[in-house]
């Protein structure tokens, strides 16, 4: 996306990929006059694009905290819900569920990375913030042939939380298989990925205004909106989501192909294809389920959704199988489909085109419902249940630069023909061209979609209510052009998101839409200066809006990092080490609700945080990599750091209402390592 500038330092989060790999043998005793110090380099490439990316190893800004990167941030807690401060609408369209919050955590089935390794490769990394947050992954890959690599990741989060009864628990995993036939006619490529997210609601904090008491800086004490008797580590409120989803595409290509022989050894040989005509086809199977469990409800907590009189009412009291507000959403999809491809010109520069279409079947369902016994005035629990059938179509076109004098372009196009969805669309189109070597490349797009409403926010059930909401298609268009320059350290660029009919939850906690159109202009540039072994990394956002559009966006965000970067010890240890600034201007932050897992509008609330600060050390040794960070330290002397605000509750004293927030924790500091190996 335009908001961020890669530049020639590498900042990307990842894992090494290259380097001197040497096998320790001192515990053999054998002649190791055979072990050689070999290169090994680690490839991968995405889905739909023949373009080839190696990991990143730079610590340039290892330390940042992995998901919220660059303007996102939780309720406070790694793993919990995450929002974006830089206005992003939602580019899904078509039939979906709609639970977002926990996005930026999970594995996406087409965004995954397909690898080429020459050896085993493998990557454990780890985070810790002692006991309160832990985040350990571990990656394998290996070619089980030269031309067939398998890999496989998983993830696990957990965070107790460091306020009352907040806790998360997470796990994911992707699996990915990559097979080119040595002729290069025939590729398959699949994956598997599964994502459970588990969070435990609190609700928020009852009063900000002691967050500066020293009397409360154990924030365990603080009270939270969704206490109850029901356990003194574990919240009665919780929402879980659990994903798997199997995907299988394979692809024949027709063309020239040539055979060319090593000079060195005649019997080795390998192929180059020329393409001119492919047909590949493509199956996709998810099922999707979110859960949420309600054990000790106050009855004000539901005020917009129902009215119900709970034994818990409010009181704190929890009385085990009297009362609960439960409620599970599923949604099991599969889709097929069929594209034709062809080439023109070289086979380094050729322009890609395609076409095609497939069917769709999507089925949603909510339980416990009440369904009402016909020509009777009782009722049964059961399942309401909505199954559809779609067509779609499919088409693309993409032309790459083969020197600077070139434009690179490309465009792609999705539309739903028949079914519940007919008339979604999305289509995006993006040129570039480099202007000069000092200036860089410039890169305008567009991106135009028409979607219908998620199914969450279109139909909500349980044993105390069924209420359906029914919206008009949201319309997005977004523009975009900017400058990436990576001589000069400095990126520059803006966008413009023009919407219709946004459809989003209102300050009630419940499913709307705003029917005026309205734009969110954009513009964010960033510049690196380099002085000797010192840089100076600097980002700044601004973005607005028309008065009473129901988003939350801050006006003017920015990050500025002054680190000391060098090699050490004739290059055997890289060091980073320095002060990061993060701000924002004064704005009303979004609300959380979590009866819907969603972040809603809010305009009671106003925040004016001191800006957030850490320092760090980062270093590399090979291809280990490390940090220490001391993260919050704004928190030393200035403790307001309000994240977001909570749904409204009744004060259980007063019976005034009272909105609760989501507040940052205290200082603490954080490690984590990335250790890459080579079998």
């Amino acid at each position: 996306m335009m908001c961020v500038f890669r530049p020639t330092t590498s900042i990307g989060q990842s894992i090494p990929t290259t380097g001197t790999a040497t096998r320790d043998t001192s515990k053999y005793k054998t002649n190791t006059s055979r072990w050689k110090d070999q290169k090994s380099k680690v490839t991968f490439e995405k889905l739909n694009s023949i373009k080839t990316y190696e990991p990143d190893s730079s610590i340039h800004i290892f330390h940042r905290r992995l998901f919220l990167q660059p303007w996102s941030r939780d309720l406070g807690l790694t793993g919990g819900p995450a929002y974006n401060l830089l206005f992003t609408p939602d580019y899904k369209v078509g039939p979906t569920l709609g639970y977002r919050a926990f996005d930026v955590y999970r594995f996406d089935i087409d965004s995954l990375n397909y690898y080429n390794s020459a050896r085993p490769y493998s990557v454990f990394s780890y985070q810790t913030v002692g006991r309160n947050e832990n985040i350990a992954s571990i990656l394998h890959t290996q070619n089980l042939k030269p031309n067939w690599n398998v890999a496989v990741e998983y993830r696990k989060t957990s965070n107790p939380g460091y306020y009352k009864t907040q806790r998360n628990n997470h796990d994911n995993f992707a699996l990915t298989t990559r097979y080119k036939s040595l002729d290069k006619h025939y590729e398959l490529k699949s994956a598997l990925v599964y994502n459970k997210q588990q969070q435990d609601e609190n609700g928020g904090i009852l009063y900000d205004s002691i967050l500066t008491d020293p009397a409360y800086s154990d924030r365990k004490t603080l009270n939270t909106a969704y206490e109850s008797q029901y356990s003194t580590t574990r919240s009665s409120v919780t929402n879980v989501l659990r994903e798997c989803t199997f995907m299988l595409q394979h692809k024949y290509t027709f063309g020239t192909t040539d055979t060319t022989f090593d000079e060195e050894d005649t019997a080795a040989y390998s192929y180059t294809l020329t393409p001119r005509f492919s047909i590949t086809h493509s199956t996709t199977i998810s099922t999707e389920k979110h859960q949420y469990k309600d054990l000790a409800p106050d009855s004000m907590r539901y005020i917009s959704l129902f009215s119900k009189s709970f034994a818990n009412n409010g009181t704190g009291y929890y009385a085990p199988g009297i009362d609960s507000v439960y409620t599970k959403q599923n949604w099991f999809w599969a889709d097929s489909k069929i594209l034709l491809s062809g080439y023109l010109g070289k086979a380094e520069n050729q322009l890609r085109f395609s076409g095609g279409a497939g069917i769709r079947y999507d089925q949603f369902s909510s339980a416990p419902t009440v369904i009402p016994i016909a020509d009777t005035p009782y009722w049964s629990t059961g399942t309401d249940r909505h199954s559809r059938m779609s067509t779609f179509i499919e088409g693309s076109i993409r032309k790459e630069a083969a020197n600077s004098q070139e434009w690179d372009y490309g465009a792609s196009l999705r539309m739903f023909t028949s079914g519940n969805y007919a008339g979604n669309f999305n289509f995006s189109a993006t040129a570039g061209k480099e202007i000069s070597p000092t200036l860089g490349k410039f890169i305008a797009g567009i991106n135009q979609q028409l979607g219908s409403a998620s199914f969450s926010l279109t139909d909500y059930n349980n044993l105390h209510v069924n209420r359906s909401f029914s919206f008009g298609n949201e319309s997005i268009t977004t523009l975009s052009a900017g400058i990436e320059s990576a001589k000069l350290k400095m990126g520059i660029g803006g966008r413009n998101h023009l919407i219709a009919n946004y459809i989003f939850l209102n300050t009630k906690g419940l499913p709307d839409q705003y029917n005026q159109a309205f734009s969110v202009p954009q513009l964010w540039a960033r510049k690196i200066f380099k002085v000797g072994s010192f840089y100076l990394d600097n980002e700044l956002v601004y973005q607005t809006t028309t008065a009473g559009t129901p988003v939350n966006i801050p006006t003017l965000m920015g990050r500025h990092q002054l680190s000391f970067e060098k090699p050490l010890f004739g290059s055997a240890l890289r060091l980073a080490t320095g002060v990061e600034c993060r701000y924002n201007s004064a704005y009303a932050p979004a609300g959380y609700s979590a009866i819907y897992n969603w972040f809603s509008y809010q305009d009671n609330v106003t925040i004016n945080n001191t800006p957030e600060m850490c320092v760090f050390v980062n270093f590399k040794v090979k291809r280990f990599r490390a940090f220490l960070m001391y993260d919050n330290l704004q928190q030393r002397f200035a403790k307001n750091a309000v994240l977001f605000t909570g749904s409204p509750v009744v004060n259980r004293t007063d019976g005034n209402a009272i909105i609760p927030v989501y507040a940052a924790p205290n200082s603490i500091l954080r490690f984590g390592f990335s250790w890459a190996m080579n079998n």
